[in-house]
């Protein structure tokens, strides 16, 4: 594959986690190997059920299973240390192609990690490994070590119509 880039896709709009899903979707459809780590998230997604249909695909979850609400607890911290402690092995050693840190940049905005110590694993990961990282609230230093931004902009939403998350679109 060559050179592996790193990819940013924050804002306020819905996408970022599709758009992470979809890249991966493609790379294994081309015979590389994902490895798709959520940050913060615990509960039941959908997109968990894909490792059963698609080879090469890995998802694992570093939350605690519920939303943070107000101050995150030391076992939020916790998750999202030894997540990001594997997926910097992971990069290091390089055996996945395609490496999607979903929701790192909400675990950097409740503090639970360091930009320092992602830029740290995104920096020192295999030549090769293509790297995305999803989230609002994406912080400049993560914006600046970035190949490729892209920011959803929510311009319109069917939330503000009273429409709840929906199986299979949202979750």
């Amino acid at each position: 594959m060559g050179k592996g880039y790193v990819h940013v896709y924050t804002g306020n709009g819905k996408g970022k986690t599709t758009a992470a899903l979809g890249l991966a979707l493609r790379a294994v459809c081309a015979g590389k190997k994902v490895f798709f780590g959520q940050f913060v998230k615990g509960m039941d997604y959908s997109e968990l059920k894909a490792a059963n249909f698609l080879p090469n695909f890995v998802i694992e979850q570093f939350g605690r299973g519920c939303f943070i609400h107000g101050e995150p607890s030391d076992e939020d911290a916790k998750a999202a240390k030894d997540g990001l402690r594997k997926l910097k092995n992971m990069l290091e050693e390089g055996n996945f192609d395609l490496v999607v840190m979903d929701e790192v940049n909400i675990a950097l905005y409740f503090k639970l990690i360091t930009s320092s110590e992602v830029i740290e694993a995104v920096n020192n990961r295999a030549e090769h490994v293509e790297v995305v990282l999803t989230g609002r609230y994406a912080p400049q230093e993560i914006i600046e070590i970035a190949d490729l931004v892209t920011e959803m902009k929510e311009v319109k939403h069917y939330y503000q119509k009273g429409i709840i998350a929906r199986k299979g679109i949202e979750f």
